[in-house]
């Protein structure tokens, strides 16, 4: 995998972090750079600790289901996205403006959980660097949260759905380039 393809994958996970650093950003009103800082550190830590569990628990599997190991990243990577496409022609999510943990540790949570299924997907294409890899997407999530906060300060919700559909349809088209990939047709 190539940094332009691990740029692409980052970008797509880090958009549900990014919409939610949005909503953050427009229910706070007077942003300060702590408000960013604090959004950046808990979405991009956990949008690179999730990537490497999931890497971890899928190298345990990788031997058992080699041959297949393609089509589930095309699975993985397309239910991931079909679902953010979903959830962006929903309403808004409400957030109020609290940035302590007990406000910010479930939605980091929350909005990694897709990285968790991706790491897998890294295991079965045998990314090389798995702590370069998932630095890289933490470092990623943690800049697009801390601008999100900021936008949503200026811009408000306008542009919430815009982000997870264009994640969302980054992380089908990834998912369909390694299937296409493997198969073949791609080079």
């Amino acid at each position: 995998m190539g940094l332009w393809e691990l740029f692409v994958i980052a970008v797509g996970l880090s958009m549900d972090a990014f919409a939610v650093s949005i909503c953050k950003g427009l229910a706070t009103g007077q942003v300060r750079l702590r408000h960013a800082l604090t959004a950046g550190i808990y979405f991009g830590g956990f949008q690179a600790l999730m990537p490497l569990a999931g890497y971890l628990l899928g190298v345990r599997f990788q031997g058992l289901i080699s041959a297949f190991d393609h089509w589930i990243a095309f699975v993985l990577l397309g239910l991931i996205g079909a679902n953010m496409i979903r959830e962006s022609r929903g309403e808004a999510e409400k957030l109020d403006c609290d940035f302590g943990f007990r406000a910010m540790l479930p939605l980091a949570v929350a909005t990694s959980i897709d990285a968790l299924a991706v790491g897998v997907s890294f295991a079965f294409l045998q990314v090389d660097n798995i702590l370069a890899a998932v630095g890289f997407i933490g470092v990623v999530t943690f800049v697009l949260s801390a601008v999100g906060v900021k936008v949503g300060s200026v811009f408000g919700a306008k542009y919430q759905s815009r982000a997870e559909l264009l994640g969302g349809v980054v992380l089908v088209a990834m998912g369909l380039k390694i299937l296409l990939e493997h198969l073949g047709i791609l080079q």
